[in-house]
């Protein structure tokens, strides 16, 4: 694989510079911290790239991957910051094209779509990874030193949830066909940290999910995500976990991960954490803030392994684990059965 001398040497674009959230803006920004040179955006809002214009003076702009691609030979490293249905197609492309990719989480909507994706990057000899940033948030760092230490025991399950009773917002995001649905947004995220938790192979999925309530009241109808849904995973070392995200839950849990041990039980959420542990029959209850969140050594890692220094943490088969895991629960959800996990 290509590696460079020098981080100033990756010379990095982004595509996609939408207003939500900043996204693009946050890409660049983060590369520039870590060394690497901003120098290209594609975008196909003309606002939007001026915008990125006022926002890295001198940067080059296009209106589309494909031009970028044809005409700009500076850019060796692309950033996919676009909706989740659009990250196959735009990854394949760029990495055809000789470019080391990056995509924002989730990776793909599919198992097929990760396993093409890479496919191309193998062929190619090139990076393929993806923005798990989240994987260095204090929340979860803090979680795995205290599982690590014994404080829980071993672990026996983990659940994830988030809820609300509310209505969707009419984005992308709330669209089956470009988000994948409820579980692809946070849910992506959750897995991730569980994936941190629970190190072993995946056995199986089982998915459940309910349709039909908010749809009527969007303008997507019924391309609306899911009410809610739940996804179940077995894996070879004896440990589950689930994922639940609900729109309709009137009475959501404390928390957003909830790791049961056989000594104990910690709860955290992004802000803070809970640990309930025992001195014979007597709980005993520790809680604190989370630690401060290191999200920048995302692009830390990714400079120093284009520089022939570090390993790949966020490697592309990483990534295709929790995709795996959503795919084969919505599929379950479809057929009312549990499927089997596949690996390449």
């Amino acid at each position: 694989m290509k590696t460079f001398k020098r981080r100033e040497e990756i010379k990095a674009a982004v595509v996609g510079y939408g207003g939500a959230y900043s996204m693009g803006q946050i890409h660049l920004l983060r590369m520039e911290e870590t060394g690497i040179k901003p120098t290209a955006v594609a975008e196909i809002d003309p606002e939007r790239l001026e915008s990125a214009k006022e926002d890295f003076p001198g940067i080059q702009t296009f209106g589309s991957l494909t031009e970028m691609l044809e005409r700009s030979d500076d850019v060796n490293c692309i950033t996919i910051v676009t909706p989740h249905n659009t990250h196959a197609s735009l990854a394949v492309e760029a990495l055809e094209s000789g470019r080391h990719v990056i995509v924002e989480k989730p990776m793909a909507l599919t198992t097929e779509e990760c396993d093409s994706m890479i496919g191309a990057a193998e062929k190619n000899g090139l990076m393929l990874s993806v923005h798990h940033n989240r994987h260095w948030d204090g929340c979860i760092m803090n979680a795995v030193e205290r599982i690590r230490e014994g404080s829980i025991g071993d672990v026996v399950r983990v659940e994830a949830h988030m809820g609300s009773w509310k209505k969707p917002v009419e984005t992308w995001r709330s669209s089956k066909s470009a988000s994948g649905g409820i579980l692809y947004d946070w849910g992506i995220h959750l897995l991730e940290y569980t994936f941190q938790i629970i190190d072993s192979e995946i056995v199986e999925v089982n998915g459940f999910s309910k349709r039909g309530f908010w749809a009527d009241t969007t303008e997507l109808k019924d391309d609306t995500n899911e009410d809610e849904a739940l996804a179940v995973v077995r894996y070879k070392n004896g440990c589950w976990s689930s994922l639940s995200i609900s729109s309709i839950d009137s009475s959501p849990k404390k928390g957003q991960m909830e790791i049961t041990g056989t000594k104990g039980t910690l709860i955290f959420s992004g802000d803070e954490w809970s640990l309930i542990t025992h001195d014979g029959d007597v709980n005993i209850t520790a809680q604190g803030p989370n630690p401060e969140s290191k999200t920048v050594l995302f692009y830390e890692n990714i400079a120093a392994f284009l520089t022939g220094t570090e390993d790949l943490i966020i490697t592309p088969e990483y990534a295709r684990r929790p995709v795996h895991v959503l795919d084969l629960a919505d599929r379950s959800a479809k057929e009312g059965r549990a499927l089997e996990a596949v690996y390449p």
